[in-house]
C-alpha cells in the first residue's frame, strides 16, 4: 500500500479542519456514549451530569497534559529555549503519557470535588481510554506519522514524504493492540466487578506492555533517536514507570 491519505478533511478558503481533530471528537461522542450506558447499569456512582462534568475535565487534561508532556518528554531543549512553542498547538506533537498525567490530575480533582473514591472513577475511565487510543493512532496514520521500520512483510506501507521503501504500519498496530484489544479485554473479558484499583492495574500494565512491544517495530524520533543500548525508546522509558505503578496497582487491589 502506498500512503496517499489526504490529513485534511475538509477547507473552508485558508482555514482547514483535520482529520486528526476529527478523531478527537470521535472519541469523546463515543466515551461519552459507553459512558453513559455505563451509568444507565449503575457499573459507577455518578450521574450523567457528574459525567458532563468530568468529561469536560478528562478533555483538558489530555489537551494540556498531553502538549505539555510532549514539550518535556520529546522536545524538551528546543522548548526551553522557545517556551512559546509550547501553545503552537497547530505544529502537532501530543504525548499519550503526559495526556495520561493530565487525566490523572483531572480525576483527582473530580474525586475531590464530588467526595468520591480515586479508584471508583479511574477503574471506569480506563474502561474507556481504549476507545481514544484507538481514533488518536488511526488519525496518526491518516498523517503518515509516527511510522515503522521498513520491512517485506505484505502489509508493509509505503510513506512517500519519507521514503520508497515499505515500512510497518506501527499507527495501525497500535490501534489494534492499545484500542481494539485492549478495549475488548477492560470491557467484555473483565464482566463482574472487580476490586477497587485491580481495573485500573490491568490498564496500565497492558497499555505498557502493549506500547514496549510496538516500539520495537517503530522508528524513533529523529531528534531523539534511541536512548539506551541502541535499542530503548523514550517511549519504552515512560512505559516503565506505568507498568510498576500498574502492578504496585494491582497489588494494593488483590489485598483488599
Amino acid at each position: 500500500m502506498i500512503h496517499d491519505i489526504n490529513p485534511i478533511f475538509i477547507s473552508l478558503g485558508d482555514f482547514h479542519i483535520y482529520w486528526y481533530g476529527i478523531m478527537y471528537l470521535i472519541a469523546f461522542l463515543s466515551a461519552w456514549y459507553v459512558g453513559n450506558l455505563y451509568i444507565k447499569k449503575n457499573i459507577v456512582g455518578i450521574n450523567r451530569d457528574d459525567f458532563s462534568d468530568l468529561m469536560f475535565y478528562c478533555f483538558l487534561g489530555i489537551l494540556i497534559g498531553g502538549r505539555v508532556g510532549y514539550t518535556i518528554f520529546y522536545n524538551f531543549s528546543y522548548t526551553l529555549e522557545n517556551p512559546i512553542t509550547i501553545f503552537y498547538l497547530w505544529n502537532g506533537g501530543m504525548s499519550f503519557h503526559g495526556g495520561f498525567i493530565g487525566v490523572i490530575l483531572a480525576i483527582v480533582y473530580f474525586c475531590k470535588k464530588n467526595k468520591i473514591p480515586f479508584f471508583e472513577i479511574s477503574d471506569f475511565i480506563v474502561r474507556l481510554v481504549p476507545i481514544g487510543l484507538f481514533t488518536g493512532r488511526v488519525g496518526n496514520f491518516i498523517n503518515g506519522e509516527l511510522w515503522g521500520k521498513p520491512t517485506d512483510i505484505i502489509w508493509g506501507v509505503i510513506f512517500p514524504k519519507i521514503d520508497n521503501l515499505p515500512r510497518h504500519p506501527t499507527q495501525i498496530y497500535e490501534a489494534i493492540l492499545e484500542g481494539i484489544v485492549l478495549f475488548i479485554i477492560l470491557n467484555f473479558v473483565f464482566t463482574e466487578k472487580l476490586k477497587a484499583s485491580v481495573m485500573t492495574s490491568y490498564f496500565l500494565i497492558l497499555y505498557s506492555l502493549f506500547r514496549f512491544t510496538v516500539e520495537f517495530f517503530r522508528v524513533p524520533d529523529a531528534h531523539i533517536g534511541y536512548l539506551a543500548l541502541n535499542w530503548v525508546t523514550m517511549g519504552q522509558i515512560l512505559c516503565i514507570p506505568m507498568f510498576l505503578l500498574g502492578l504496585y496497582f494491582l497489588k494494593i487491589g488483590k489485598g483488599n
